[in-house]
């Protein structure tokens, strides 16, 4: 029997989010407030891990060199401030979490790249 605090979190959580996964190079849109006026920020990398499952607690570690600096930072998913969160490109990894990539330089921190197949709907085909 659900309760008033679940029947809550079900509303705010949010229904247009992309797949999301490990290796996944991700751009997230953020409103930021400034005073009297807001602003969209966009933080874009690499998620290194994604945690707490599908609820209203889960988030993702996001993950960007800037200036030589590794930078992270870890999103709510359901945040109300997270305007938008756009999947870039898929990496192909064989790990849940990307921890490694935090010591890794030069070509190793590089992740393969998972080639997407086009799906060719049963019209496609017929016309051919």
């Amino acid at each position: 029997m659900p309760t008033k605090l679940d029947n809550f979190n079900q509303q705010q959580l949010k229904k247009d989010l992309p797949d999301i996964q490990p290796g996944d190079n991700v751009r997230v849109f953020q409103k930021i407030k400034e005073g009297d006026k807001e602003r969209t920020q966009v933080f874009e990398g690499i998620v290194l891990a994604k945690n707490h499952g599908k609820g209203i607690s889960s988030t993702i570690t996001v993950r960007r060199e800037i200036s030589g600096v590794g930078v992270e930072r870890i999103f709510p998913i359901h945040l109300p401030t997270i305007e938008k969160i756009e999947v870039v490109s898929h990496g192909k990894v064989r790990r849940a979490k990307l921890y490694y990539l935090r010591a890794a330089k030069g070509k190793r921190a590089r992740l393969k790249r998972e080639e997407t197949k086009e799906v060719t709907t049963t019209t496609e085909k017929a016309a051919k």
